[in-house]
């Protein structure tokens, strides 16, 4: 039964470690597709009309060799509304390089084919308001999930030179450029980048703006600590648990076998040496469910990732499903915390030894 119980917390604690990188990982996705890990764009001025920036800068190179910095994409990013029939909603169209797709091809989210019922094969009509509306027809060509897919935040992809064909500007104009990092430290990348843009002092990056995405997602980033800061929470509930249920099985067994304890004094063993023995048969059986409990885990946790089994509401969760990301190196981090911590717990019943007095239990025998 104690076995069991390990085992049980032992999933407990991988499937929560692998729901909290999940989500991390999941949403910090979805907001590097929108805003970038890190974001450089002109400062706002009012004007009804999207202001540009260059699309390479002095400081381009050495951001680029920053130790933190994966990727630079230039984009152009405006607001629109679509109309399909008496459907009237609003998106935010990014054009990024890269499309092998025809000119003026988009993705649109999946939850914007659902409220308009249009699908691949079809086309979409967009209004851009500006000193004067824009209209572009584009043609789907794809429907893609987007993690942040709630209804006030629709990003639909298009070509960069269609956006900066709506725009009227030149191949070497953009709307900003997104820095994807290679960690999760966005605000001091962020930093780092601002500070090599002042340092510069070249005249077109002087009305830049340097801002990070738990900057413009800060109620995304405090739940995640919330949750990061509940998984430590199971972490220590689960491992007090399993302790427990381990120290009562020990003390069980010492109990059932407290003449064979009193034997073992008389012929010699110390009480180190008896519980060291219970130590050893505890960590036996705390390794047999800590490795039953990991392969439940990361069972589930295949199964969950392939096929999104259990759902979620994402008005309240941000996406449609649980989401599992198992780190092997926090897996191993997690079992190896765990299993000190049993192992420490274990130690109390082994004091119990020091109390049985063999002379009283090889007469009881």
């Amino acid at each position: 039964m104690a076995a069991v119980a390990i085992a049980v917390s032992f999933f407990v604690i991988i499937v929560a470690v692998a729901v909290s990188s999940g989500f991390r990982k999941t949403i910090r996705e979805g907001v590097a597709a929108t805003v970038g890990d890190v974001r450089i764009s002109p400062f706002l001025t009012g004007s009804a009309e999207p202001e540009s920036m260059p699309i390479h800068l002095p400081s381009e190179e050495a951001i680029r060799a920053l130790p933190a910095v994966k990727e630079v994409i230039p984009a152009v990013v405006r607001a629109g509304i679509v109309k399909h029939g008496d459907i009237v909603h609003g998106v935010v169209v990014k054009g990024t390089p890269g499309s092998s797709q025809p000119s003026l091809s988009v993705s649109i989210p999946q939850r914007l084919s659902e409220i308009t019922g249009l699908g691949t094969g079809e086309d979409i009509t967009i209004y851009f308001v500006g000193e004067k509306v824009r209209v572009r027809k584009f043609h789907i060509t794809a429907i893609h999930r987007d993690i942040l897919e709630v209804d006030d935040n629709l990003l639909v992809y298009a070509g960069l030179e269609d956006m900066q064909r709506l725009n009227g500007w030149e191949a070497d104009q953009v709307s900003c450029l997104d820095i994807l990092t290679r960690d999760d430290r966005t605000r001091e990348t962020a930093a780092v980048v601002g500070n090599l843009l002042l340092q510069s002092g070249a005249p077109e990056e002087e009305d830049l703006y340097v801002s990070s995405s738990a900057q413009a997602y800060p109620q995304l980033f405090d739940w995640l600590k919330l949750l990061d800061f509940n998984v430590v929470v199971i972490l220590i509930l689960m491992t007090v648990v399993a302790g427990f249920n381990m120290v009562s099985g020990l003390l069980i067994m010492l109990l059932r076998n407290i003449s064979t304890v009193g034997t073992l004094k008389t012929l010699g063993m110390d009480n180190r040496a008896i519980g060291r023995l219970f130590m050893r048969i505890g960590a036996e059986a705390v390794l047999k469910g800590m490795l039953a409990g990991n392969v439940l885990a990361l069972l589930f946790c295949l199964i969950q990732g392939t096929t999104h089994l259990i759902p979620l509401d994402p008005a309240n969760y941000f996406v449609s499903w649980v989401p599992v990301h198992v780190n092997l190196w926090w897996v191993l981090l997690a079992d190896i915390a765990a299993f000190l911590g049993i192992l420490a717990l274990l130690w109390f019943p082994s004091l119990v030894v020091a109390t049985i007095d063999p002379a009283k239990t090889v007469k009881a025998d």
